[in-house]
C-alpha cells in the first residue's frame, strides 16, 4: 500500500516503523520542523524525521498545511494517510485526498480521553488499562469512528514508559489493520458520546505536590508527570523535583517528613508516600537514599511550591 505518514514525537516512531516492516510503500513523511528538544539549546529534529532519514525516506517539515505542502501530498497519490501525534490540524482538502481517506492512531481506548493528553490522564485518573484506538479523523477533536483498538494495564508505569508500550501497540495494530482498510472490511464503530471524557494538557501548576492531597493521588501525579510538567514540591526548605514514589505504610502527619535508615517519607492526608528518586533543582537526579543525608538536622517538612 503506498501511504503517506504524518507524526512527530517518539510515540508516532513505531508506527512509521512497523507500516515499513509490513511491506508498505512511504510515499512521504511529514513532520514538525526541527526544534530545541528536551534539555539541549540546539535545532534537533524531531524523533519521526530522524527515523524517517534512516530509513531513506522522503520528508518534509510543516508546522501548518500551507500550499505548498497539500501541493507536496496531492503529487505523493497515496492510498491512505496514517497519522500518529502529527501536532497540526488538518484541512478538509487533506482529509479526503487520499482514496482510502486518513486514518489516526490515538493513545486511549476512545471514547475515553479524548485530547492532548490521554496517556498522563489515565495514570492520574487510576484507570486500570490504557490503550490505542484506530480512528478516523474528522472535524473535531477525536471524534471520529474507530475500527480497532488494543490495551495494555497502567499498573504503576510512568507516563514515559507506557507511552512507549502504546506507541509500539499502536504501531502493531495500524499495521495489521491496513488489509482490511484496503479491502472495505474494517468494521467502524461510533462514539459513544455519553462515554466521552477529555484529557486535556497537562499544566505545572497542576503537577505541584501537595500534603493535603491522598497518597496515592500523591503517587500518580509522580507517575503522570514529565519534562515539561514535573511532580515538585519543598522538601526541608528545598525545592526538588520527584521522580519516582510509592505508598508506604508509615504513620506521619500530613507535611511531616521521616528519614530512617536512608528512607525518605512525606506525610499526606490519609498516609504516606516513600521517595525512591529525586532531582533536587541544579542538581543531577538521584536515589533519594543518596539524597537523605543532606536533610539530616534540617527542618523536616514540606509543602507545595510557591
Amino acid at each position: 500500500m503506498r501511504i503517506v505518514f504524518m507524526g512527530t514525537p517518539d510515540f508516532a516512531v513505531p508506527s512509521l516503523t512497523s507500516l515499513v516492516e509490513a511491506g508498505n510503500e512511504i510515499a512521504l513523511v511529514v513532520t514538525r520542523p526541527d526544534a530545541v528538544r528536551g534539555r539541549g539549546k540546539k535545532l534537533e529534529p524531531s524523533p519521526v524525521k530522524a527515523k524517517a532519514l534512516e530509513l531513506g525516506l522522503r520528508v518534509i517539515e510543516a508546522n501548518r498545511m500551507t500550499p505548498e505542502v497539500v501541493e507536496a501530498l496531492q503529487a505523493a497519490r497515496a492510498d491512505i494517510f496514517c497519522v500518529a501525534a502529527y501536532g497540526c490540524i488538518l484541512p478538509d482538502e487533506v482529509l479526503h485526498m487520499a482514496p482510502l481517506g486518513i486514518v489516526n492512531v490515538h493513545a486511549s481506548l476512545l471514547p475515553r480521553w479524548r485530547g492532548a493528553a490521554p496517556i498522563q490522564r489515565a495514570i492520574l485518573a487510576g484507570d486500570e488499562v490504557a490503550g490505542v484506538s484506530i480512528m478516523r479523523i474528522g472535524h473535531g477533536v477525536d471524534t471520529g469512528a474507530y475500527c480497532a483498538q488494543a490495551s495494555t494495564s497502567v499498573a504503576g508505569k510512568h507516563a514515559e514508559a507506557l507511552t512507549m508500550e502504546l506507541g509500539e501497540l499502536g504501531g502493531k495494530l495500524l499495521a495489521d489493520t491496513l488489509p482490511s482498510l484496503a479491502d472495505g472490511t474494517a468494521v467502524w464503530t461510533e462514539q459513544d458520546e455519553a462515554l466521552v471524557t477529555h484529557a486535556a494538557k497537562i499544566s505545572k501548576l497542576e503537577m505541584r505536590l501537595d500534603p493535603q492531597m491522598a497518597a496515592l493521588d500523591c503517587v500518580r501525579h509522580v507517575l503522570a508527570s514529565s519534562d515539561t510538567a514535573p511532580a515538585r514540591c519543598v522538601i526541608a526548605g528545598k525545592t526538588v523535583r520527584v521522580l519516582d514514589a510509592a505508598p508506604a505504610d508509615v504513620s506521619l502527619g500530613e507535611g511531616a517528613v521521616d528519614v530512617k535508615n536512608k528512607r525518605v517519607y512525606l506525610g499526606l492526608s490519609d498516609g504516606s508516600v516513600e521517595l525512591l528518586e529525586v532531582k533536587p533543582d541544579g542538581k543531577r537526579a538521584m536515589a533519594a537514599s543518596a539524597w537523605a543525608a543532606g536533610l539530616q538536622g534540617a527542618d523536616l517538612s514540606w509543602g507545595v511550591l510557591s
